[in-house]
């Protein structure tokens, strides 16, 4: 690749001839000239100069008349108001259709009309990299560059095809979209607050159709900040936004949906591509510099806008930002009551918990009568998952607690000490002192739910296997195989266990990711008061039994949802990897320990002692891993909805560490008062610590 100012002679020895520029394709100079300047690896550079260009121009004046004139041809006669208005914005409320249009038009991109400013982007800044060194370009030197060639600043013509009259058309295409889609039903529910209002879009939307037309009518050359229309125009630009953050703001309390978020990010995207485009309009006072600078910022945003037209990631990652928040914010809700803090709630957590292992226990009986079920391997795969389902709804509504079933429910409130830790203005040593306190709370919660777990789901199963060759002489794990296949699955060292646990706490966290959603959709829908007003409803079970359905629905139904899909997951995943040949399973620690006592079970208490410590080790690691992954995609999940930089986690690891170093029996067993104060803190520190600890 050429990079010094031989490699621009040769470029124009090699185009340049008899004052002319001569290429078998028109785009071929610009896109060989732009070549020389584009850097192997733009993230190590901070500056690319353009003197070598600039300095051959100065020196070559037939050289430089020469591409002076191919430029002004090659540009002339362009359009690009429909691309300004369409790039890089959201032109779908479906986002999957969305995401899969960008992706699709990465491999093979879309490409438009050759008369279009886009084609000619298209074909020179290919690159989504090429905006970065572009903006490193200085402006002086594009300056100067825009002095040599001769160009005009858009400001000087007003008449139909000039880049004045486009750069107006596309924000008067804007503000039209703007205006038409912010009356849209499913957007006025979101800010009732408007309802009675007129739109802003609808006034800002006139506002600069008023302005658009004074310019094509030659009243007025500039908009200069001074005057009165541009005031307007910022002043409705700015109640235009307002309505934007009302509507997310009430998504707390209306619940919001993909197409509503999508729309309303729709909304956002064009409210700051409008106010990008008017300020290029904009002038401090008629000075030429001024102009040509704007000129070259208009440049510059095209590039911009076509080298990010496809963007996937920031697509990603704005769109999911505000459903990850309702979905952690449904979450939290639920999750503060897995995390004990006194005595009583640590034992009444342990007595839940022992009730999950009874059902386990059951669940792994039923299990293995569907293994030997006669049916094929989606038959199998179904009753699985109707045994896991049924299951784990049954823990759930008997209320009862499966351990690592936490970690997806409690992220979001550690995530709220967190960010008061972050607020907090308190020396390094300090920092996250109410974090660190939460999740001794919690760790010893999910250390108390795994004993009482596994304390009953290991006796229960082994009770049910007795029992049953007690009462039909049958040991249904009496081939060796089959109890050998139990305790090897458990061993970490024989088997896949951890991976397959690892599996386990995805599904973990994406059962809570299910119910957050569920709990969000059914707030958007109003199911809550839908029910309650439901006139058959009311007819025949009355007022007060309808009003208690609602409330039963509206409070229990996305826990049933998510672990209907839970039992779903865990009980396809095995099939679907025989299928696949991925090798794919799952493991979970209280199914783990009802199949050691299976396997134990089918021995005849006979198996090798070895075999059985590694499956018991494998046991407690099982339900490490499943509690590691789903609480870390949890964390992960809540992050991203609030923003906070994941280097956070550094400050938290410390903090935790420092808390656990001097209170190490606290993140297992509770104290007389919940939660051990920190003695070496000053008083008011300490002060400020209760208060933190109570608003968690």
């Amino acid at each position: 690749m050429l990079q010094s100012p031989h490699g621009v002679e040769e470029l124009f020895n090699k185009y340049v001839i008899d004052g002319q520029v001569y290429a078998t394709d028109d785009l071929l100079f610009i896109v060989d000239l732009v070549h020389i300047f584009r850097p192997k690896n733009v993230k190590r550079i901070n500056r690319v100069s353009i003197d070598a260009l600039l300095s051959y121009l100065k020196t070559h004046d037939v050289e430089r008349k020469a591409i002076s004139v191919y430029l002004k041809e090659l540009l002339s006669d362009r359009h690009f108001s429909r691309m300004v208005s369409d790039a890089g914005i959201l032109q779908d409320s479906d986002f999957f259709y969305e995401v899969k249009k960008r992706l699709w038009a990465k491999v093979l991109p879309y490409q438009p009309e050759k008369e279009t400013y886009e084609y000619v982007l298209n074909q020179v800044f290919y690159k989504q990299t090429d905006v970065e060194w572009v903006d490193t370009i200085p402006m002086d030197q594009l300056l100067e560059l825009f002095s040599l060639l001769e160009f005009e600043d858009f400001f000087v013509s007003n008449k139909e095809g000039t880049v004045l009259s486009e750069l107006l058309n596309s924000i008067d295409i804007i503000t039209q979209r703007m205006s038409g889609r912010a009356m849209e039903s499913y957007i006025i529910n979101m800010v009732p607050e408007y309802s009675h209002l007129e739109s802003p879009f609808r006034a800002l939307e006139i506002e600069f159709s008023s302005v658009m037309t004074s310019f094509i009518n030659g009243d007025i050359k500039v908009l200069l900040d001074s005057d009165i229309s541009y005031k307007q125009i910022v002043i409705l630009h700015k109640q235009c936004q307002d309505f934007v953050n009302q509507a997310f703001k009430n998504s707390s309390k209306y619940g919001i949906s993909i197409k509503v978020n999508q729309s309303l990010l729709r909304l956002r995207q064009q409210l700051q591509r409008v106010n990008v485009l008017i300020s290029l309009l904009v002038v401090q006072e008629d000075v030429q510099e001024q102009k040509q600078v704007n000129t070259i910022d208009l440049a510059r945003r095209l590039v911009k806008y076509n080298c990010y037209k496809y963007n996937v990631t920031g697509l990603i990652k704005e769109s999911t930002q505000l459903i990850s928040y309702e979905i952690t914010q449904h979450t939290a809700k639920t999750g503060e009551h897995y995390i004990t803090n006194t005595a009583k709630e640590y034992w009444h957590m342990f007595r839940g918990s022992m009730g999950a292992g009874i059902i386990v226990g059951f669940l792994c009986i039923f299990k293995v009568y569907a293994h030997h079920a006669d049916v094929s391997d989606f038959g199998k795969a179904m009753l699985y998952s109707l045994n896991y389902a049924f299951g784990f709804c049954l823990i759930y509504l008997m209320g009862f607690t499966l351990a690592t079933k936490q970690p997806a429910m409690t992220a979001s409130t550690i995530i709220k000490a967190i960010e008061d830790g972050r607020k907090q203005h308190l020396e390094s040593g300090e920092k996250h002192v109410g974090f660190a306190k939460l999740f001794a709370r919690l760790f010893r919660s999910q250390f108390i739910a795994f004993v009482g777990n596994v304390i009953l789901a290991f006796p229960v199963a082994l009770f049910l296997i007795w029992g049953i060759d007690q009462l039909f002489a049958v040991n249904i794990m009496g081939e060796e195989k089959e109890w050998t296949k139990m305790l090897v699955d458990a061993d970490p060292l024989a088997s896949r266990a951890l991976f397959h646990a690892g599996i386990a706490g995805i599904f973990l966290f994406l059962s809570g990711i299910i119910s957050g959603n569920v709990s969000n959709k059914n707030k958007h829908n109003k199911v809550l008061y839908r029910i309650k007003e439901h006139p058959w409803l009311k007819r025949n079970l009355g007022l007060q039994r309808t009003s208690k359905l609602a409330n039963w629905v509206d409070t229990k139904w996305p826990g049933i949802v998510s672990n209907i899909w839970f039992g779903v997951f865990m009980g396809m995943c095995g099939t679907i990897g025989v299928f696949l040949g991925l090798g794919i399973d799952i493991r979970h620690i209280t199914f783990v320990s009802g199949n050691i006592a299976l396997g134990l079970y089918g021995s005849g208490f006979q198996a090798p002692v070895d075999m059985l410590v590694w499956a018991f080790i494998g046991m407690w690691l099982i339900g490490f891993m499943n509690f590691m992954v789903s609480f870390s995609l949890s964390m992960l999940l809540a992050f991203r909805s609030r923003n906070i930089p994941i280097t956070e986690t550094k400050d938290l690891a410390k903090a935790t560490w420092r808390h656990f170093k001097n209170f190490p029996l606290e993140f297992l067993l509770p104290t007389a008062s919940g939660v051990i104060e920190n003695t070496t803190v000053s008083t008011s520190k300490g002060a400020k610590e209760k208060e933190s600890q109570a608003n968690n």
